[in-house]
């Protein structure tokens, strides 16, 4: 007899769920499977902290955040895959596990580690067949950072690696047929940041092998910028940055990336790069592909751009760093560290809140769209 539960899952998703191991699974009532489908099938997906640790957890459409799984220790980005209905919370900071979720089920299937000594950044992607996920890991002696292909149906288990052709790497994501990695180089608010005025930091591109195409370096001023964020659509990529001193300074810190030439700076008045006090903690392009919005949890701000570079405004949220779009053009949603989530619309090039809700968990640095 098929049951719901197939049903949810689709026979991909129950290849895939028994690959797994789906007996690690918590038992659900009906009303929850219910209430997490439909959150899950058209919500977001974030990180944050708990009663009793940290979790993943579902948003639905009024903002509500149910945990999927207990963590104890942090989790900062989660991924869900383009199909099928795994996701996966990847931790930061000591970064030594990340968990495998059912959304459908709304369960943890499985948990894994870096490889060797090293630890997560914090990120990680799906490939673009569904069949591999990439985590970028970082060696705490060296701070070099090494790609790993994991292997979905070998229960995460790495199966290639390579250099991400610098150190502290931290986000990456697949544009076109390259993989776009943001080494951040020395990490900003860290020991080893003090009284150092270069990152190393670069934007590498690389290809299927693993080949370096190109590898971007900020320079002059910009040398001090750590690269961390990064956010795409058909039309292309933009990334995010840090002020290695995290000292308010005019310094651009959004990119729109080119394959070709690097980075281009997006245009801000002084006040408005003052104003997010030298950290940008995540970015996002809006349905449409015409906003860039970049949140600032120390500048207790969201700021916003048209694609071509234009600056629109910010609104004020404190503590505020998740962000994601909405199925709507213009709108994102934010998350605050404060238990907060607020819905942002841009219309005639003017955002501004148009709902809230408080009382929710201590969310961490992102949240992402289940599209």
């Amino acid at each position: 007899m098929i049951s719901r539960r197939t049903l949810l899952l689709g026979a991909g998703a129950l290849a895939a769920a028994s690959r797994l191991d789906l007996a690690r699974a918590h038992e659900m009532s009906h009303a929850q499977e219910r209430t997490l489908a439909a959150s899950l099938a058209q919500g977001w997906l974030a990180t944050g902290q708990v009663e009793g640790g940290f979790a993943p957890l579902a948003l639905d459409r009024a903002f509500e955040a149910d945990p999927l799984a207990l963590s104890p220790t942090r989790l900062h980005a989660i991924e869900p895959a383009a199909h099928g209905p795994l996701a996966v919370a990847v931790g930061r900071r000591p970064g030594k596990v990340a968990l495998v979720l059912d959304r459908a089920a709304g369960t943890e299937v499985a948990r894994f580690a870096p490889g060797g000594d090293r630890v997560f950044s914090g990120h990680g992607r799906f490939t673009p067949d569904g069949t591999g996920f990439l985590t970028v890991e970082i060696d705490p002696a060296s701070d070099q950072g090494t790609l790993a292909l994991r292997s979905i149906a070998g229960r995460f288990d790495i199966v290639a690696e390579w250099p991400t052709r610098g150190p502290g790497p931290h986000d990456m994501l697949h544009m076109g047929d390259s993989l776009i990695i943001a080494n951040g180089g020395v990490e900003p608010g860290t020991p080893a940041a003090v009284g150092c005025e270069e990152t190393g930091a670069n934007l590498a591109l690389l290809g299927p092998d693993g080949s370096a195409r190109a590898v971007f370096a900020p320079g002059g001023d910009l040398a001090s910028l750590s690269l961390r964020h990064l956010a795409r659509d058909g039309a292309g990529a933009v990334i995010a940055a840090q002020e290695i001193s995290l000292v308010p300074s005019s310094k651009p810190l959004l990119f729109a990336i080119d394959e070709t030439r690097g980075l281009a700076a997006y245009e801000a008045p002084d006040e408005a790069w003052m104003g997010l006090r030298g950290y940008i903690g995540s970015v996002a392009l809006d349905a449409s592909g015409r906003i860039a919005a970049a949140a600032s949890p120390r500048g207790g701000r969201v700021a916003f751009w048209e694609r071509t570079g234009r600056y629109l405004g910010f609104v004020p949220f404190p503590d505020g760093c998740g962000l994601a779009p909405t199925a709507e053009a213009g709108r994102f949603l934010a998350t605050s560290g404060y238990g907060e989530v607020i819905l942002i619309a841009v219309e005639a090039r003017e955002p501004r809140i148009l709902a809230r809700h408080t009382g929710g968990p201590r969310f961490d640095n992102h949240v992402s769209r289940i599209a």
